[in-house]
C-alpha cells in the first residue's frame, strides 16, 4: 500500500526523465557524415555536336525566326548568337544601310551555342527557303565549357548540316570574334584555337572562311570598349566594322551562279 502511495510520484519522474534520456542518447550517437556535394560535371566531348533546344523564352525567339523563313524572301541568312541578334539592336542602322536591299534574315539568338544552332536547323529556321548565302558566326558561348577542338567540331557539324539541307547555298564562315581585353584572355585563346581548326573548311567552292577579328583590335591585340563595350558585344561602330568587312565577299558570293 505504501508503494501504491508513491506511484504517482514515480510516474511523474519517469515522464520527465524519459525525454532527457532520449536526448542524451541522440547526442551520444555518432552523427552521419554530411552528404558530399556532387562535383561539377565537365562538358562532354559530344556536347557541342548534340542538337538541343533551350528553355524559357528561347522558344519564342526560335518561332519568330521560323516566321521569317518565307520562301523567295531570303537571299542571305545570318546564323549565330547574341552578337548576330544584335543586328536588331546596336547594329540596326548598319544592317539597314549595308544589307537592307539583300533580302537578309537575322537568325541569331542570344546565348546560343553550336548545339542550339544545330537544333534550330532541324526545326524550322531554314525550312522552305533557299538563301544564296549563309553567314555563320558562332561558338563564343561554348568557350567557357568546351575546348577549342570541341567548339570546332560543333562548327563543322553546322557547316555539314547546311551543306546537306541547302546544297546550293554558299557558306561564309566567319572566325569567332575576339573577346576579352587582350590576347592573354583565356576565352579568346580558346576561340582562336577553334578558328585555327575550322579555317580548313574553306574549299574555295562552297565554304569560305573569313577572319575579320583583327579589324576590331588595335595593332597589339587590345579590344577597345568603343568597339565592344563589355568586351564581347558590339557597339554601333563595331557593327559598322562587321558590315563593311564582309560586304565585298558577300556581294561576290551573291553574284556567283
Amino acid at each position: 500500500m505504501k508503494l501504491l502511495r508513491f506511484a504517482p510520484l514515480l510516474l511523474a519522474a519517469m515522464v520527465v526523465a524519459l525525454p532527457q534520456l532520449a536526448l542524451a542518447q541522440q547526442a551520444a550517437a555518432p552523427k552521419a557524415p554530411a552528404a558530399a556535394k556532387p562535383a561539377p560535371v565537365p562538358a562532354g566531348p559530344k556536347e557541342s555536336v548534340t542538337p538541343v533546344p533551350r528553355p524559357g523564352n528561347w522558344m519564342q525567339r526560335h518561332e519568330l525566326i521560323n516566321s521569317r523563313a518565307v520562301p523567295g524572301q531570303v537571299d542571305v541568312i545570318f546564323l549565330g548568337d547574341s552578337i548576330t541578334q544584335g543586328w536588331e539592336g546596336s547594329g540596326k542602322d548598319a544592317w539597314a544601310k549595308h544589307f537592307g536591299s539583300l533580302k537578309p534574315m537575322n537568325a541569331g539568338i542570344g546565348g546560343d551555342r553550336t548545339e542550339h544552332v544545330l537544333w534550330r536547323l532541324d526545326n524550322g529556321n531554314i525550312k522552305g527557303i533557299q538563301p544564296k548565302v549563309a553567314v555563320i558566326m558562332i561558338g563564343t558561348n561554348n568557350s567557357r565549357t568546351n575546348t577549342s577542338e570541341q567548339i570546332a567540331d560543333g562548327i563543322k557539324a553546322i557547316v555539314a548540316k547546311l551543306r546537306e539541307k541547302l546544297p546550293e547555298t554558299k557558306i561564309l564562315l566567319l572566325a569567332i570574334f575576339p573577346r576579352g581585353a587582350d590576347n592573354n584572355d583565356a576565352l579568346r585563346k580558346t576561340n582562336t584555337g577553334a578558328n585555327e581548326i575550322v579555317k580548313s573548311l574553306d574549299d574555295g567552292k562552297n565554304v569560305f572562311f573569313l577572319d575579320i577579328g583583327p579589324k576590331f583590335l588595335t595593332a597589339d591585340g587590345v579590344l577597345e570598349k568603343k568597339i565592344m563595350p563589355d568586351l564581347l558585344h558590339l557597339s554601333p561602330e563595331g557593327y559598322e566594322i562587321w558590315a563593311t568587312s564582309i560586304l565585298p565577299k558577300l556581294n561576290e558570293l551573291l553574284a556567283t551562279k
